[in-house]
């Protein structure tokens, strides 16, 4: 069958030669796709800056949709979203300036949330009447199912496989 080429923008596969992939690499679907794996990881100024030189999209302030998506010359963003947006660089902005002067800030929030998690589990243990002691792992009863084994794969019995006689040395 040949080795097969999968592109993960695209999320498909096709018969790797020169030929298949360079024609699919240049398709318009795969730019596109690339695109859009690209822009999710944009920084936030820059996509507030592009928002504002953009115009706003009527047929999706109309309908709420735009045929074109988000491939479109328009802008989809509300008022709101832009707001958004907005404090969110002026956030990053002055956590970047507080960085530089050197300024204490508060510890990182997954340390925050696996602190007041800690917490909660040890207030909610204590709150309990009863205190829960961890159940010991069992198996079933009947597990591992017993099987049968033929004689030429079962271990040898304590003492060794009994000798017959006439093969006993003399």
């Amino acid at each position: 069958m040949g080795k097969r080429y999968f592109c993960d923008y695209c999320d498909r596969s096709f018969q790797d030669n020169l030929h298949n992939r360079k024609k699919h690499l240049n398709g318009v679907q795969h730019l596109r796709a690339k695109r859009l794996w690209y822009d999710l990881f944009r920084d936030a100024a820059a996509i507030l800056q592009e928002e504002q030189t953009k115009k706003p999209c009527r047929k999706f302030l109309q309908t709420g949709q735009c045929d074109f998506g988000s491939n479109c010359r328009f802008s989809h963003m509300t008022e709101q979203d832009l707001e958004k947006l907005n404090a969110q660089v002026q956030g990053e902005k002055r956590l970047k300036e507080l960085q530089r002067e050197g300024a204490d800030i508060p510890p990182g929030t997954i340390e925050d949330w696996l602190d007041k998690r800690a917490q909660r589990l040890s207030a909610a243990q204590s709150n309990s009447a009863l205190p829960e002691k961890p159940v010991p792992f069992q198996y079933p009863p009947g597990w591992p199912p017993v099987q049968e084994l033929p004689p030429s794969l079962q271990a040898p019995p304590p003492g060794g496989w009994p000798v017959p006689p006439n093969l006993q040395w003399g």
